[in-house]
């Protein structure tokens, strides 16, 4: 198995990137290729024992800033790392990339590189999403600011897809994020969206879900546009942050609550794993006709290692052929008016 890594990208790059990609080397045996500016990465890999992992340097001499318009960028700079990397996942020579990058310019690359899936009219980004009884998966949270709903309707299938192969759940149930749980609430998308989804074969759809019950657990995959699910995930990990803090700076106050919370010391770790978005590590970038794994620009080595984790999960679960078997299913199960077509728009 071989994981292809940006090297340049994220806040912390390229040194957590050339960390994490040790670490995921060491942990799951896998091959890394580090994409990115040779003499950097080399200097990097000069602070670690590589000793019996297998590591190779891809030169690519330029990449893309978090300042820069994202498909500006990759056009102009054909050489940047993300395009490389792709590059050597559509030629064969890696079986997934994965980048903390910029966002948008890791969507244009995907789609400039690889393309999109035979009939998938738009990416999504998912990633697992802690709930009360373990973890859902919500997508699109960024990939797609402004959506139509047969796009939502083809984000179920992937996410269900996804639930199905890369997390055995064997019959992943889907909601629509809305504003309350009757088929008539939520703006002009979420009606659309939910007729559409009340329609299609092969879905275990339960209907609209508030955020109540996403974190209760009661859907395992949910469904929203990218503008939505990014606000919905990035409040939700400020949150979980937030209550962290306020937990430990309560305990310092009150020197007679220190007992119990090197007491629960355990129990205070276990949730703070739980609730800590370092730990899914990336996003895969689904309806790319190749595995791409996005994380967070803040990601530092502990996280980009869980990214290359998810990129391999990915991999194992074959999710970009099972996607297109989930999608060959839907197409031949579904009246026109679905809007499910196995063609280009």
């Amino acid at each position: 198995m071989r994981i292809a890594v940006d090297a340049m990208g994220g806040d912390h790059a390229p040194a957590a990137a050339v960390a994490g990609a040790v670490q995921a080397a060491r942990d799951f045996g896998v091959a890394i290729l580090l994409v990115g500016p040779e003499t950097a990465i080399r200097e990097e890999l000069a602070h670690h024992t590589l000793q019996g992992l297998s590591i190779t340097v891809v030169h690519a001499p330029e990449w893309v800033r978090m300042d820069e318009h994202p498909a500006t960028a990759v056009r102009a700079k054909p050489e940047n790392s993300m395009s490389v990397g792709m590059r050597l996942v559509k030629e064969g020579e890696a079986n997934a990339f994965v980048t903390c990058g910029h966002t948008g310019a890791a969507l244009a690359a995907a789609l400039f590189t690889l393309g999109r899936i035979p009939g998938i009219k738009r990416p999504a980004l998912t990633t697992p999403f802690p709930t009360r009884r373990g973890h859902c998966f919500i997508l699109d949270i960024g990939a797609n600011a402004d959506c139509k709903p047969e796009y939502l309707q083809q984000f179920a299938l992937m996410g269900t897809v996804y639930a199905r192969h890369v997390f055995d759940i064997p019959d992943p149930s889907v909601g629509l994020l809305s504003i309350g749980e009757e088929g008539g609430k939520g703006n002009a998308l979420v009606q659309a969206a939910f007729a559409l989804l009340e329609e299609t074969p092969g879905l275990r759809f339960i209907g609209n879900v508030e955020p109540k019950e996403v974190l209760a657990g009661d859907a395992d995959v949910v469904i929203t546009d990218g503008f939505t699910g990014n606000i919905f995930i990035k409040t939700s990990e400020a949150v979980a942050a937030m209550l962290v803090d306020v937990v430990k700076e309560e305990v310092k106050r009150r020197p007679t609550a220190m007992m119990g919370a090197l007491l629960a010391r355990a129990a205070f770790q276990a949730t703070y794993r739980r609730l800590d978005p370092r730990e899914y590590g990336g996003a895969p970038l689904l309806g790319i006709d190749g595995i791409v794994v996005v994380g967070h620009g803040r990601s530092d080595a502990y996280a980009v290692r869980n990214a290359v984790r998810a990129a391999l999960r990915a991999v194992q679960g074959a999710i970009v052929q099972r996607t297109k078997e989930g999608l060959d299913r839907l197409s031949s199960t579904t009246s026109p008016s679905l809007h499910v077509r196995r063609e280009e728009s």
